[in-house]
């Protein structure tokens, strides 16, 4: 099946999944419903013709023409696909076999089939089943005496950060923040999941029965060389009505407030001088300043929603105020 094919039938369930699902008419049900959806259908990144033809097609780029063939920087290889991680950086070794070279994966991240010339073993994403390359025993290249021969065109490097800091914030639904947030200058990384809540483990479902005490927010990973914790507390605020109690738009619930979760006391003291400039400038605040708890990653399809399915914020919209 060819890549358009497939998100054609990938696009008809999901409309299908709207259909019998979409009917409620209770405030933001509508949303709730098409999150609820999103479970079911299996989204991926854009493919160039030369990454489909590998990746979905098992073709094979030319040796010593991929990106990461002589590339050895600190950091993970995930999957180009779907972004699943792959390989660790510290797993990587130099074969001059022409491809990128690893002696072992991160658990649980490849499987392996049976190759159709009866000879090799093909090696694939676990979770999307792209293609990746074959694998190898016996060649005696590292101690552990195996070589994943991987296309470059199979997979995307995130460098490591050597100081990362991390933060919390939410401001209604997820999707949104994470979207604003994830394209700052400085930020590493953005998870979407809960926090502040009472229930161990909470899932979509039950936080959005507005009974967990969980808000829907986003786990920020920020290198403090590239962007400051106020700027990014500048931007939370720039980017959704902070005056609103327990709702966002069209979201209503304790699950959509308005709350900076902070990790130490200098983020603290920086919310809370960000909140006395709003009402200085006479913004009736409502973000709450809350010590951070654990927080638990939200379910695989609601990460990067926007980035994956396109569109924009429905209830986020960028306005500046500092």
């Amino acid at each position: 099946m060819g890549i358009r094919q497939s998100k054609l039938v990938r696009f008809s369930a999901f409309v299908l999944l709207l259909c019998l699902v979409g009917c409620d008419d209770r405030p933001g049900a509508a949303r709730v419903s098409q999150k609820n959806a999103e479970r079911w259908v299996v989204m991926y990144n854009e493919l160039s013709p030369e990454e489909e033809n590998v990746i979905v097609n098992k073709g094979t780029e030319d040796p010593f023409s991929g990106e990461y063939d002589d590339h050895y920087e600190k950091g993970v290889y995930s999957c180009r696909r779907c972004g699943a991680e792959l390989y660790n950086s510290s797993a990587k070794f130099k074969s001059d076999c022409g491809w990128p070279s690893f002696d072992d994966e991160i658990a649980g991240a490849v499987k392996r089939l049976a190759d159709a010339d009866g000879i090799r073993t093909e090696i694939l994403c676990a979770k999307c089943d792209g293609h990746l390359g074959h694998v190898f025993t016996g060649e005696g290249y590292t101690d552990k005496n195996i070589r994943h021969c991987v296309n470059s065109v199979s997979m995307v490097f995130k460098p490591a950060i050597a100081n990362t800091e991390r933060a919390i914030f939410a401001s209604g639904c997820f999707w949104g923040v994470e979207y604003y947030l994830g394209r700052a200058d400085g930020v590493v990384s953005t998870t979407v999941g809960y926090i502040g809540g009472n229930a161990l483990n909470p899932t979509y479902e039950q936080v959005c029965t507005d009974t967990t005490g969980h808000a829907e927010a986003v786990e920020v990973i920020y290198d403090p060389v590239k962007v400051s914790y106020e700027e990014l507390a500048k931007l939370f605020f720039e980017t959704h009505d902070f005056t609103q109690v327990n709702r966002q738009g069209p979201d209503i619930g304790t699950q959509y407030r308005s709350e900076i979760f902070y990790v130490n006391d200098k983020q603290k003291q920086t919310a809370e001088k960000l909140i006395a400039e709003l009402k200085k400038k006479e913004y009736d605040v409502a973000t709450k300043v809350t010590k951070a708890t654990k927080f638990y990653n939200g379910e695989d399809h609601h990460q990067d929603y926007y980035e994956k399915n396109g569109g924009s914020p429905y209830c986020h919209v960028y306005k500046k105020i500092f």
